[in-house]
């Protein structure tokens, strides 16, 4: 993609051993002595993937990223086991204390704004600034916009959202579609689980583009990945992301300060705009940047373009500021 700064490979690799038999892969690319830059990823449960480097000038920054705790390259993969936002954010604490850095940018997409938005909750004097696109900010009606037959995606993408129900049907008279979901990943039945892993992925990969793929074989590019983002995605669901209703609202005092750039396609049918429009609110140095023609990935071309605008922005503003 022509918006995208050009493809380039990690300067360091290390295995980071963090609580609970935990281990992250983590990963830094660019200019060692760069503006850090901490890429939080999105799900839960995606992983970092390659092409998240290229939203930033290698020559300005030191790209930092990871797989959180139990996708990609981490150990274990796909452990729903002490695996929670307060260990994730833990995690990042953990990361920068081993690569000694006293304050950084983060930047997170969908999950990973929610993530950072935590992370900058729970120490706002080592962020220097945030990047958020695709806002979710773990409310009731943020998971009902995504996955309630009366929210906002279903009404938009009905065909898609019986073909997403067909796993669970015959169990939604005794309980909630997060819990029935839950019990297929974590049963010993690898057929139906696996039938429900790839259901759950086809729904958010169907409505994550405005303009989207029908050949579902383009859909689901990586198996590995399609597994640890429906098992996770659905454990923090289930769980309310480990937070209390409107838990970043009600804390956003402690971060207001904080340069923030917000970047939300105007037809993000994942994540819904008003969290955006509502975060952009309540945050006083933030500016809010609703990109037309464009839904929730991040790969979408203005999309994209509106990422690297802001890093670039973030990055002459930080050096201004020394």
């Amino acid at each position: 993609m022509s918006e995208l700064y050009p493809a380039i490979k990690p300067y360091d690799t290390l295995m980071l051993s963090v609580s609970h038999g935990h281990t992250l892969f983590v990963e830094q690319t660019g200019n060692p002595k760069g503006i850090p830059v901490l890429f939080l990823h999105g799900g839960p449960g995606a992983g970092m993937g390659q092409d998240y480097r290229r939203f930033f000038d290698p020559r300005q920054y030191r790209i930092i990223g990871f797989d959180q705790r139990g996708c990609g390259q981490s150990k274990p993969f796909g452990s729903i086991q002490n695996n929670s936002s307060e260990l994730l954010v833990e995690d990042v604490f953990a990361i920068q204390q081993h690569l000694k850095i006293e304050q950084w940018l983060l930047f997170g997409g969908s999950w990973g704004s929610t993530l950072a938005l935590l992370v900058a909750i729970a120490n706002p004097k080592a962020v220097s600034g945030l990047i958020l696109r695709g806002i979710f900010l773990a409310r009731q009606q943020d998971y009902d916009w995504f996955l309630a037959e009366t929210g906002g995606a279903a009404q938009l993408f009905t065909d898609y959202y019986q073909e997403f129900l067909q796993p669970v049907k015959d169990q939604l008279r005794h309980r909630s579609l997060v819990e029935a979901y839950h019990d297929l990943f974590v049963s010993d039945d690898e057929v139906s689980k696996m039938a429900a892993v790839k259901a759950w992925y086809l729904w958010e990969a169907r409505i994550s583009r405005l303009h989207a793929q029908f050949e579902e074989e383009h859909l689901i590019k990586d198996v590995h990945g399609a597994i640890s983002l429906a098992i996770l995605e659905c454990h923090y669901v289930k769980n309310q992301c480990f937070i209390s209703e409107n838990f970043i609202l009600n804390q956003v005092d402690k971060i207001k300060h904080i340069p923030t750039n917000i970047i939300h396609g105007r037809y993000d049918s994942v994540c819904k705009l008003e969290a955006a429009y509502s975060l952009h609110q309540v945050m006083d140095n933030s500016q809010l940047t609703i990109v037309p023609e464009s839904g929730h990935s991040a790969f979408e071309a203005k999309i994209a373009a509106a990422l690297c605008i802001a890093t670039k922005a973030m990055a002459n503003f930080l050096l201004e500021a020394k």
